[in-house]
């Protein structure tokens, strides 16, 4: 029923900018908090960015902020991850993730995920 996916994964070079998008189905999108997290091959999923249900407000894990600005777009059920300044560590498979509860500025309690989308930053 509840669908979250991704797209706009690909390579780009270092220094460049990327945006991905996570398109959500079967579920009261405005309702849920909305989150990136990323995982590079042999590494654990990291916290990325993240956006409340209402007022708009976000929260970034350090190695981002600055660099990347997640947004959504609520009457298009789709939530945004604009990459700017890529580095090579950058590299990793990106998850978009949803939740009914808590806040952005927690990483607990995400329960829908995607499938996930590549982006590889070269040097």
């Amino acid at each position: 029923q509840v669908q979250l996916v991704e797209s706009g994964g690909g390579l780009v070079q270092a220094g460049g900018s990327l945006r991905v998008s996570c398109a959500a189905s079967g579920l009261l999108f405005s309702s849920h908090v909305m989150g990136w997290f990323r995982q590079a091959p042999g590494k654990e999923r990291e916290f990325v960015a993240a956006i409340n249900r209402n007022d708009g407000g976000t929260y970034y894990a350090d190695s981002v902020k600055g660099r990347f600005t997640i947004s959504r777009d609520n009457a298009k059920k789709t939530v945004y991850l604009q990459m700017n300044s890529l580095k090579p560590e950058d590299t990793a498979v990106y998850y978009c993730a949803a939740k009914l509860t808590g806040n952005s500025d927690s990483v607990l309690h995400y329960d829908k995920w995607g499938q996930g989308t590549q982006v590889t930053v070269s040097s």
